[in-house]
């Protein structure tokens, strides 16, 4: 486990590929598991450590995971997550370009549990929420093309979705589109940045994601 940031009342680390953040059906162990375990070892912490979950990532994706140390620090969280005063930037890589290179995205997103999907819709439809997101194209290659976004809102698997509506699945998501998987099983979205207030200090916060190892294209990306 990554630790990329830590104080009294917040931690952020670094998710890899394939993690669950909190339990579900599987059994696995997630990661809010990990980091609590973590914790307790490495300030010999009796009995149970408190470990607040405020926001997730999907399990094929990378990046920044904040959890709450304190029961002040995630009551706080979640209404700053809520209320959009989180600044979230991903790095997404696709084979296609956007057309234009750099907008906003307005769609209306529904959700079939069953299947575990969601689909974009350019009007409102029954239980459908609205999602936002700007994007822009940072670099490209001959064959691929690196892609910043910035979410306003928070939908299930909204990144996905709303860039495959526009003809840029994210590279190894076969469930929105693109055409082969990636050798982890994940997909080459990284939740790049993080920024917002401390909870509790006031002070900004802003913290930033290494580009995964096992994937050289990022880095040919990033320096393109």
């Amino acid at each position: 486990m990554q630790v990329i940031y830590e104080d009294n009342h917040i931690i952020i680390v670094n998710k890899e590929v394939g993690e669950i953040v909190q339990g579900d059906k599987t059994g696995d162990i997630p990661l809010s598991e990990i980091v609590k375990q973590w914790i307790k070892e490495t300030y010999a912490k009796p009995g149970n450590v408190f470990l607040g979950v405020v926001h997730r990532l999907d399990r094929p994706v990378a990046g920044l995971v904040v959890f709450a140390k304190t029961s002040k620090a995630l009551t706080r969280l979640n209404e700053m997550f809520r209320n959009g005063e989180v600044n979230k930037t991903y790095w997404a890589i696709s084979r296609n370009c956007p057309i234009p290179e750099e907008g906003l995205l307005a769609h209306y997103i529904t959700t079939v549990e069953a299947t575990n999907k969601s689909t974009a819709h350019t009007t409102p439809k029954k239980n459908s929420k609205e999602a936002r997101l700007r994007y822009k194209l940072l670099a490209r290659s001959d064959r691929y093309n690196l892609i910043e976004v910035n979410l306003l809102t928070g939908r299930k698997h909204q990144i996905r979705v709303q860039l495959s509506a526009i003809g840029c699945p994210i590279k190894g998501d076969l469930k929105y589109g693109d055409k082969r998987s990636n050798p982890n099983g994940g997909i080459s979205l990284l939740a790049r940045k993080i920024e917002f207030v401390h909870p509790v200090s006031k002070q900004t916060i802003s913290v930033e994601a290494p580009l995964p190892t096992d994937d050289q294209l990022w880095q040919i990306l990033a320096n393109e």
